[in-house]
């Protein structure tokens, strides 16, 4: 098939990027002819050809209806067996929700204090994408209830297709090559128990709620590792007012994030609004147990066995289940958090999105 894919740049380390790469490798693995189409530029990719949206400079409340009206011009072309937009835009046969929705990430977050214009056209053209878009997919159930419930897209538009990680670079067999020289350069002291936070947006990612469930663990030597994009300075001053600045790491953006899942002892990500955060699926294929809200849609792929679900604001709750994982064998750990991480490939993952191709052509 020949798939063009709206997606903005993606590199090949991050999170919710390196799951765009990997989806794109695999399809065209599976023999399709796979374009990409997006704003900036994109590091090659074997396989895939590259469309660039030549974009003037906007302000934010013009940036999404500018890709949206640059992008409907390449999928109006002729010679699509499927358009994907991984963006909210204008022309596409499959919508790929992986930010969820918007309007939900604004309930979840209250009411914006700015940018009120962005939040109204991306709104609107929210609405537009889920009324008329043939095929929804969510990447997660949590996702896709939200979808139905706020726009009521039905059952025969709407799928839940998970992302898949890659499995050989996020590996409990790497921890021996990085684990001691992780934790030497962050400072952890020897048999210190080690929690990472990762992820850019730390009010969403529940950040403050990490650092106070940080205060509340019993081992007074334990670290907190934070790696992610964000400012810094409320997090200093809540980590001064609770006597744990100095138990704070800040390893800012990395492209080199499996060598901190290796060095941590678990992933904390209490956060108030995540369809599903790859972060989940990279430490889980990492042996690394998880610990994340119980509205994230990354719980859906943690249990017992390889971590916890904690209610997002409740320190005591996310200290709690910090503490029991310290308690457990890791070898235990390592093992249930991978096994929870293998069945999300990128060819399960390929196999589920042409399920939807196919019903996009018995109802052409």
């Amino acid at each position: 098939m020949r798939i063009l894919i709206v997606a903005r740049p993606y590199t090949f380390h991050g999170g919710v990027e390196s799951a765009t790469a990997g989806l794109l490798g695999a399809l065209v693995a599976h023999g399709h002819d796979v374009h990409r189409a997006g704003p900036g530029r994109q590091p090659s990719q074997t396989g895939v050809t590259e469309h660039p949206l030549p974009l003037p400079p906007l302000p934010s409340a013009a940036r999404g209806l500018g890709l949206a009206l640059a992008a409907a011009v390449v999928a109006r072309r002729r010679g699509w067996d499927v358009v994907q937009s991984h963006e909210r835009t204008l022309v596409q046969d499959v919508y790929r929700a992986g930010e969820g929705c918007h309007r939900a990430y604004l309930e979840a977050m209250g009411e914006p204090a700015g940018r009120r214009l962005h939040h109204a056209v991306t709104l609107a053209l929210e609405r537009r994408v889920f009324a008329r878009t043939p095929q929804i997919v969510a990447i997660s159930r949590r996702g896709s209830e939200e979808i139905a419930r706020h726009f009521t897209v039905p059952a025969p538009r709407l799928s839940v297709v998970y992302n898949g990680v890659d499995l050989e670079r996020f590996h409990p067999g790497l921890r021996g090559g990085y684990r001691e020289a992780a934790r030497i350069e962050a400072g952890i002291p020897a048999g210190a128990f080690a929690v990472l936070f990762a992820g850019s947006g730390f009010a969403r990612k529940g950040l403050a709620t990490t650092i106070r469930a940080l205060a509340q663990l019993t081992d007074s030597s334990a670290r907190l590792l934070v790696l992610g994009r964000g400012d810094t300075a409320p997090y200093l001053r809540l980590a001064g007012e609770l006597g744990v600045a100095e138990r704070l790491v800040w390893l800012g953006t990395r492209p080199d994030i499996e060598r901190w899942y290796a060095g941590a002892d678990a992933l904390a990500l209490p956060t108030r609004y995540e369809p599903f955060g790859n972060v989940h699926l990279e430490a889980l294929a990492s042996g690394l147990p998880v610990v994340t809200s119980v509205i994230a849609g990354g719980a859906e792929a943690v249990d017992e066995r390889c971590g916890a679900t904690v209610a997002p604001d409740d320190p005591a709750g996310l200290a709690a289940a910090l503490e029991k994982l310290r308690g457990r064998d890791p070898a235990e750990l390592r093992d249930a958090a991978r096994a929870a991480a293998e069945p999300f490939t990128f060819a399960r993952q390929v196999a589920a999105l042409e399920g939807v191709y196919r019903r996009l052509r018995r109802n052409s």
